[in-house]
């Protein structure tokens, strides 16, 4: 037994430093790609003659085309392999991004936003799809929690960075806004290039494991996508219809709705609170910073407890608090606090969440249901920034619009606990009883 648990412990340890740092690091640049737009904003609305509404909706189309081809795209990863597909989806969406220097108006700016989306489609769902292959299930939560750590991390690193970048502007006769989507694009396509050469599909063909290793975990691995399969056998067409895979995506959709309304807009938040614009960037830093620590001790102990609606029940509600209390307040430092809540909360119902579907999707099932639950979801990437924009443009101030986010994260919680299983058991295994209820139930359209 002792020596088992010490050939797990050498294999997770390697396998943790080989993969999630670099992991990490694609998501930083994918999820940095995705919200710089909220910088630009800050000088590209003036020189393109975007008014609150139209940057709402042009930030918030980027969800459409990542929606369209969501599924698709990891239906493609699946067959193809992931190192290939996720090195595609990096340098693709690297040369949109960068791109974003040409807009020239309205129609571009959308145009582009859509296509980036496209272009992105497939990555993060893709990576929880990648992460299943090489982690038990009893790491998933933290593992997840750590993987998306590089989504406040981009957007507090990020902050600082744009707001450098954009102090360019003039430079070559180059605007700082167009700098910005230049030098921030471009790396996303060298590291697609780089993750050609440094990802192993499967534990199988880690050479970089010793024989030992690759085998226990292979055998692991395999087991627990056996046994998934053998409870909650599901078609293609089973899992895109499944009422939970469905509901998952109703959860997700609020909780997006939330957090990419606050990333998206809060740069320009902060300035209305009076901050100078150098300023801006370091400041809205704060409340990610706080989340990206947040995301991490919420994960482990999503882990250990296995009570993961409730623990994302408890971080939504934590979320919704936080947005109340910034829409309530006139106080810069009052509005920050509640904004730093909020952050909490978001991004602390993260690894709760994606820790769910893997519980009881596998193969092709999870490829699909995953990248469902992610597409319908990340629509609320653009409910949110449209909500706020349209609302801003119809009111003073951002208020209503935050009070709105609110509602949505309250609802994402309130569902969370709606959608429980049976009284008193285990929160994985008791979503695993109705799904498992659904699987079996017979057809009446035989």
């Amino acid at each position: 037994m002792s020596t088992d648990i010490a050939l797990e412990k050498r294999t997770m340890s390697k396998v943790t430093r080989r993969l999630m740092p670099f992991l990490i690091l694609l998501y930083f640049f994918a999820f940095l790609d995705r919200v710089n737009v909220g910088f630009a904003a800050l000088t590209m609305n003036r020189d393109l003659g975007l008014t609150a509404s139209l940057f709402g909706w042009g930030a918030g189309i980027f969800f459409i085309g990542y929606f369209l081809f969501e599924v698709p795209s990891n239906l493609a990863l699946a067959k193809t392999g992931a190192r290939i597909w996720l090195a595609r989806i990096m340098i693709t969406w690297g040369i949109v991004s960068a791109c974003g220097a040409l807009v020239k108006g309205p129609a571009s700016f959308m145009t582009l936003r859509f296509v980036l989306g496209a272009a992105e489609a497939g990555f993060f769902p893709g990576v929880i799809l990648y992460l299943t292959f090489w982690f038990p299930s009893r790491y998933r939560a933290q593992i997840i929690g750590l993987f998306m750590l590089a989504n406040p991390v981009s957007t507090a690193l990020g902050s600082i960075v744009s707001g450098f970048i954009l102090r360019m502007d003039g430079l070559l006769g180059v605007a700082g806004w167009q700098w910005l989507f230049i030098l921030e694009g471009m790396p996303s396509v060298v590291m697609g290039f780089i993750t050609l050469r440094y990802l192993s599909d499967a534990p199988s063909k880690a050479r970089w494991l010793d024989a030992d290793e690759r085998d226990w975990l292979d055998r692991q691995i395999s087991s627990e996508a056996a046994e998934r399969a053998r409870k909650h056998k599901l078609s293609l067409g089973q899992t895109l219809m499944n009422p939970h895979v469905l509901l998952l995506g109703l959860i997700y959709f609020l909780i997006v709705t939330a957090n990419n309304g606050l990333v998206l807009w809060q740069p320009q938040i902060m300035k209305a609170l009076g901050l100078a614009e150098h300023w801006v960037g370091p400041v809205n830093a704060i409340p990610f910073v706080v989340g990206a620590i947040t995301m991490l001790v919420w994960g482990r102990l999503a882990d250990r407890r296995g009570k993961y609606r409730i623990d994302l029940a408890c971080a939504c509600t934590v979320a919704a608090v936080g947005l109340a209390l910034a829409a309530s307040s006139t106080q810069p430092l009052m509005v920050i606090a509640g904004l730093v809540l909020a952050a909490v909360g978001g991004y602390g119902a993260l690894p709760a969440f994606w820790a769910l579907p893997t519980t009881f999707l596998s193969g092709t099932a999870a490829a699909a249901g995953i990248a469902l639950a992610n597409s319908i979801g990340n629509l609320g990437g653009f409910a949110g920034p449209y909500l706020i924009g349209y609302v801003r443009s119809t009111t003073s101030g951002y208020g209503y619009g935050l009070a709105m986010l609110a509602v949505a994260a309250l609802l994402a919680g309130l569902i969370s606990l709606c959608a429980r299983g049976p009284s008193g058991s285990d929160e994985a295994e008791a979503f695993d009883g109705q799904i498992d209820a659904h699987a079996h139930r017979p057809s009446r359209g035989h």
